[in-house]
Parts: C-alpha cells; sequence; structure tokens
C-alpha cells in the first residue's frame, strides 16, 4: 500500500486511518484486537484515539480505547509497525476543554501509561481552549517533543483564525507547530472544513485527517428511511440526513458504486481520499466484516468524472 506523509512530519501513514472511538464502546476488548490485526495485515498503519473515548458510556470514566490499544500493542508486538495518534484536552472530570501546560503533562502520562508505550506519534489538541494562551499550550507541546514523549504535534476542530494564530506563534518562538488538523468533513457535510480551512492547511502543508468520514454511517447506504436509525448507536447522527439532498446523494453513490462493483461508503472514503490536501479520512468499524468493506477503498480509484460529480452533488 502506497503510504502518505503525515504533514510536514516525515511520519509515513497509510490513506485510511482506523478510528478508535469504538474500542470499549460497540466493540469490546476481543473484537478491537481482531480489527486491528486485520487492519495492519492489509498493509494500514493509522490508529487514531483520544483520551476521553469512551467517557460518553455510562460506567466509563474515558482512556478505555487508549487501554485497549496498549493491551493489544504489548500482545501483538506490532509498536513498530503502526502510527499511533491521541489526544487530549476534552473534559475527562475537570469540568472544561482543557489544554493548561499541568494538565498536558499529566494527560500525556497517563496515555502512555494505558497506551504501553514510550511515545506517541501524533499528539493532538482536541479542542481549542480559548482560555489558555496558544503560547503555553505550544509550550508544553513543545516540552513533550524534547522530552521524546511525543513525535508531532496536531490540532482537532480549530478554525482557520486559531489555526493560523498558532502557526505564527509557533514560528515567532521556535516552537514545534500543528502540522495536523482533524476537522469535521464528508460528503454530505462539508461545512467543518471546506473555504478558509482548506485553504489554509494546503498553503501551509498541514495533514488533514478527517473524522466522521461517513457521516455517522449515513453514507454507508444503510439508513434510507427513519426506522432504520432507530435504536442504533449511531442512529441520530445518520437520520438528520434523511432529506432530499442526503437522498439524492445516495442515489448518485448507488450509481458509481454500481459501476465498479463497490459501495457507497467505498466510494465516500475514496472521495476522501482522492480530494488533494487530504492525508486520510478517519473511518471506524465494529466488525471485520465492515473493516474489510472500509479497506476495499483504499483500492477503489475514481474518474476524474466521478470526482467532479461527487464534488458537485
Amino acid at each position: 500500500m502506497a503510504l502518505r506523509e503525515l504533514g510536514r512530519t516525515g511520519i509515513q501513514v497509510s490513506p485510511l486511518c482506523f478510528g478508535g472511538n469504538v474500542f470499549g464502546w460497540t466493540a469490546d476488548a476481543a473484537t478491537s484486537h481482531a480489527l486491528l490485526d486485520r487492519f495492519v495485515e492489509d498493509g494500514c498503519n493509522f490508529i487514531d484515539t483520544a483520551d476521553a473515548y469512551s467517557r460518553w458510556v455510562p460506567g466509563h470514566n474515558g482512556g478505555e480505547s487508549e487501554t485497549i490499544i496498549g493491551e493489544w500493542l504489548a500482545r501483538s508486538g506490532k509498536r513498530n509497525q503502526v502510527v499511533i495518534a491521541t489526544k487530549v484536552g476534552s473534559d475527562m472530570g475537570q469540568g472544561r476543554k482543557d489544554l493548561r501546560a499541568s494538565w498536558i503533562r499529566q494527560a500525556v502520562d497517563d496515555s502512555l501509561r494505558r497506551l504501553r508505550t514510550d511515545v506517541i506519534d501524533l499528539y493532538q489538541a482536541h479542542w481549542d481552549d480559548t482560555a489558555t494562551p496558544l503560547e503555553e499550550t505550544l509550550g508544553a507541546f513543545a516540552e513533550l517533543v524534547k522530552a521524546g514523549k511525543v513525535r508531532a504535534i496536531g490540532c482537532s476542530n480549530y478554525d482557520a483564525a486559531r489555526l493560523r494564530e498558532a502557526l505564527d506563534i509557533s514560528a515567532r518562538n521556535g516552537l514545534p507547530r500543528y502540522e495536523t488538523l482533524q476537522p469535521h468533513f464528508n460528503l454530505v457535510d462539508r461545512s467543518g472544513y471546506a473555504g478558509a480551512r482548506e485553504e489554509l492547511c494546503r498553503a501551509e502543508g498541514i495533514g488533514v485527517i478527517t473524522y466522521y468520514s461517513l457521516a455517522s454511517g449515513f453514507l454507508t447506504g444503510k439508513y434510507r428511511k427513519p426506522e432504520d436509525a432507530e435504536g442504533k448507536a449511531r442512529g441520530r447522527g445518520a437520520a438528520k440526513y434523511l432529506e432530499a439532498r442526503g437522498m439524492a446523494l445516495l442515489a448518485l453513490l448507488d450509481r458509481i458504486a454500481a459501476a465498479h462493483r463497490a459501495t457507497p461508503a467505498q466510494v465516500s472514503l475514496a472521495w476522501l481520499m482522492a480530494r488533494p490536501g487530504i492525508t486520510a479520512p478517519i473511518a471506524s468499524a465494529t466488525s471485520v466484516a465492515q473493516l474489510d468493506e472500509l479497506l476495499g477503498a483504499t483500492r477503489l480509484n475514481l474518474s476524474s468524472a466521478e470526482i467532479a460529480e461527487l464534488d458537485g452533488a
């Protein structure tokens, strides 16, 4: 599989990133380990998680996903075959989005312990913490890079103005810069990246890792009427697209997928992978069969005409 450089880090990653939010939530430990085995077996190497996964589950405290990944790394011995990205800054019980230096220093050690590794390949600011000066946050990240705990840093959910400000501060002060952005972006919902953020990332060579790449499952085509979403873990997120525009997009996906003997999910991911500036979409699976479908997107080449149709949909 052809790998791609992650921003300007020199780190090489697969064009598909496995979303670890499901680990310990909708995929138990055994299933999660089987999924990771299959992902690496197929030639992929990029795994994304966060310290806060999965605090939203009753009885969970956060760190469940990192713990399962750490168990898999210890069992499989495949640490050198994968790129691990995790995040800091979500509310872990302190009651706020938090990128204070003191919190980052504590959180990174907790993540390293759960992941059972000495270094995090990509450490990302999960949310913008406007109450903390960017200089403080970036200075704390610089300490981690210097200490060898983190190889590169990135951010998630920053708007273009804040990302530009952070890049300028890094340049002025000789600090590591955010090398990646993780935005909400997919074929049906493009507002989280298209426009100023995309222009900035392409101009600055920032790697882009999209989340909600399949629109909470809507772009798989399995949700076509309201009752399809009832009782599903992600059903509410998908149901909002069940309107005229969404259904027209599914019809286009069906047509292009049929021409390639592919699936709507594969076409949706292939469209993201083909977009200039995007390094890798993040997608999750809860079974090996689902994962095999997603992996098929890495081998799907859309024509320029098909990409243009999808661009304009």
